[in-house]
């Protein structure tokens, strides 16, 4: 058989806008692919949610990647090891309490459980608005993040959503968006965006849990964007946290 290039290249266009078509409506857009993202993401789909998630790097994995400063060993504590068991990554204990992983494996194999149990990836693509129904954040605005690099001028499209999960870290962007544009205070101490505080491993593994939760009708945060949102410090390379915020928000929306 002769291989044609014209049908390669009609069966990416039609089969990528045949999926992103059938994601502009969903039960859940996850906004970040690190961590918590794919973590939350793999948890809504395994509960029959239709969940699509949006990363505006060319990759997903977030932090989780460089592991610490490019060494590509991620820590996890006792409770977040429970999550790598769960998804067959291997970790070895270094310490009591500590146990170690590799960074590569754990985003691989988060990513590929993901995307086996249901939740469909688009990849360079931001947030760049969101869409307000009846006083309830019910969907995002996303472009293509090579617009925005190249700062064209290119309007974006909408997508529906019952409910919007901000894990975009450090920058919480999605809810930065909403704080400026929703007109309404912020479930938190504030009412506002509080900030991130500095560095401290102990206490930011347990608030990146507890601030994980609804900031906004229809607004979840989850991941470092917990923490970015509610005040809470970060916490460095260990992951533990991510992977229970992301568990944890997908509880909340109804994933287990």
């Amino acid at each position: 058989m002769m291989i044609d290039e014209v049908i390669i290249s009609r069966a990416i266009a039609e089969e990528f806008l045949r999926e992103f078509c059938d994601f502009l409506d969903v039960d859940v857009a996850i906004a970040g692919g690190g961590p918590a993202g794919l973590t939350a993401g793999y948890y809504l789909a395994r509960a029959k949610k239709k969940v699509v998630l949006f990363e505006r790097k060319l990759s997903v994995g977030g932090g989780m990647w460089g592991g610490g400063m490019m060494f590509n060993k991620i820590v996890v504590q006792d409770e977040g090891k429970e999550i790598l068991d769960e998804f067959g990554i291997c970790s070895r204990k270094y310490q009591d309490g500590y146990f170690v992983a590799d960074s590569v494996e754990a985003v691989s194999t988060l990513c590929s459980a993901a995307v086996k149990a249901g939740l469909r990836i688009f990849n360079s693509v931001f947030v760049e608005d969101v869409v307000v129904r009846e006083d309830r954040v019910g969907g995002l605005v996303v472009n293509w993040s090579a617009a925005e690099i190249a700062k064209l001028h290119v309007d974006p499209m909408s997508m529906r959503a019952k409910s919007v999960v901000d894990a975009t870290g450090h920058d919480c962007a999605v809810t930065r968006i909403v704080e400026r544009k929703f007109g309404k205070g912020l479930n938190t101490a504030t009412g506002k965006i509080v900030g991130e505080g500095p560095m401290s491993a102990d206490a930011g593994e347990r608030t990146i849990v507890e601030n994980t939760g609804e900031v906004a009708p229809g607004l979840y945060v989850a991941g470092m964007a917990a923490n970015a949102v509610c005040g809470g410090p970060r916490m460095g390379p260990i992951f533990g946290g991510m992977l229970l915020s992301g568990k944890k928000v997908a509880k909340i929306i109804g994933g287990g």
